[in-house]
């Protein structure tokens, strides 16, 4: 059977539940799937997570160096976020450099730490204009059963908490955990005409890349917003993606707290 006509299957199978406000794996039209995280996965890294969010799996691994500020934040550490996308973990995926998908999903991860203010990057500073600690977080997707971005920002910030800063190994005095000060969460929907798929698999995607990605902090402000494809929202159906969002992400952050 041709790729194409299988996706025409599962796309009908999926809009004949949604018809029936369902969805083909049993869950709610704002559910959840389950979450497993685990840390310290890594020995080499200065802090690891691996996410398992229903079948999607994303390994994050944290490395850290000294070395030059950006001139416009003399005082401040550097955060650098890419993503690797192997074929082992999709057919979709390709070999070779990155492409718009990795990128794309660098940097909403990137967005979200950086503009909840994650890390206090002046904790990092080791010289002003001269050295501070360079953050690297590597993304490598395992299994794409679909929503890579709340997996990848998930495992992210969990790596995080667990970082410990090797100052020793440098010669910059002890070692000293990373301070991380806020947890934000990223949220993913598929829009569907009038409704939304909380954390959409990659079967329910067969109907469209029409997503909308929204991280919220700690404090259930938004600091993120990513939109993909071509759609339009309602105002009324926009303000109630946004506040389904936070909720879903104050249950996520549970999962943090625990780490």
């Amino acid at each position: 059977m041709g790729e194409e006509i299988l996706m025409d299957i599962k796309k009908d199978y999926v809009l004949s539940k949604l018809r029936d406000e369902e969805r083909i794996d049993g869950r709610k039209l704002d559910e959840i799937r389950p979450i497993e995280i685990e840390t310290n996965l890594i020995s080499k890294a200065e802090g690891s997570a691996l996410v398992k969010l229903g079948d999607t799996q994303v390994m994050v691994g944290i490395k850290m160096q000294p070395g030059e500020p950006f001139p416009d934040v003399p005082d401040k550490g550097v955060i650098i976020t890419n993503a690797e996308l192997v074929p082992l973990a999709s057919p979709t995926f390709e070999a070779g450099p990155p492409d718009e998908t990795s990128i794309e999903l660098a940097r909403v991860v990137d967005r979200g730490i950086r503009e909840s203010e994650a890390i206090d990057l002046t904790k990092l500073c080791i010289e002003e204009r001269e050295k501070v600690w360079m953050i690297f977080i590597d993304i490598h997707a395992l299994d794409d059963d679909g929503n890579l971005i709340d997996a990848s920002a998930l495992a992210a910030i969990s790596a995080l908490l667990n970082t410990t800063v090797p100052a020793e190994r440098f010669g910059l005095g002890d070692d000293f955990p990373l301070p991380v000060r806020n947890l934000p969460v990223a949220i993913t929907s598929l829009v569907v005409g009038d409704k939304y798929l909380v954390d959409p698999t990659r079967d329910e995607m067969s109907v469209g890349n029409r997503v909308i990605t929204i991280t919220s902090d700690k404090d259930d402000n938004i600091v993120a917003m990513q939109k993909s494809g071509s759609y339009l929202l309602s105002e009324q159906k926009f303000y109630e993606l946004i506040d389904v969002s936070v909720e879903k992400a104050r249950e996520v952050r549970e999962l943090l707290k625990e780490i």
